[in-house]
């Protein structure tokens, strides 16, 4: 049976807090252009969140580039650095374990604008304005 991601409310403070350190170094690391590959260079990146397993030895690096342009090539040329970016968050972190870290595209954002679209939507919105018509007489 596959283990269920808890949610971000379940997750334990500790993990949340490794998490947003690992975000910091590998933002800082794109920022400043530290990592020397051409694709990274020419595109701005975010690391928009970093979940960590509960033993911390996994980190799983969501990411976006601006505009979401090139997002698979961003990701190849991630994948290809892993070992650097690796071998950074294991140097500022002072963690028992070095961390492996593994990139993912960040799908939120095309999620939110999909919902966005729906609720945008003349039909959708009737039904909302026509649901909060009922709730207000009934009050």
């Amino acid at each position: 049976m596959a283990r269920q991601t808890p949610a971000p409310e379940a997750r334990s403070v500790r993990l949340l807090k490794v998490g947003e350190q690992v975000r910091h170094v590998i933002s800082e690391l794109l920022m400043r252009q530290h990592v020397h590959d051409d694709v990274l260079s020419a595109h701005t990146v975010s690391v928009t969140e970093v979940r960590m397993s509960p033993d911390l030895r996994h980190a799983t690096v969501f990411i976006k580039p601006l505009l979401g342009k090139d997002e698979d090539i961003v990701l190849k040329a991630l994948r290809t650095n892993t070992a650097y970016f690796q071998k950074e968050v294991a140097g500022k972190l002072k963690l028992k374990y070095a961390a492996k870290v593994r990139f993912q595209a960040d799908d939120s954002f095309d999620v939110a604008s999909h919902i966005d679209s729906l609720l945008a939507d003349p039909r959708v919105a009737r039904d909302i304005v026509a649901e909060g018509d009922a709730d207000d007489s009934a009050s």
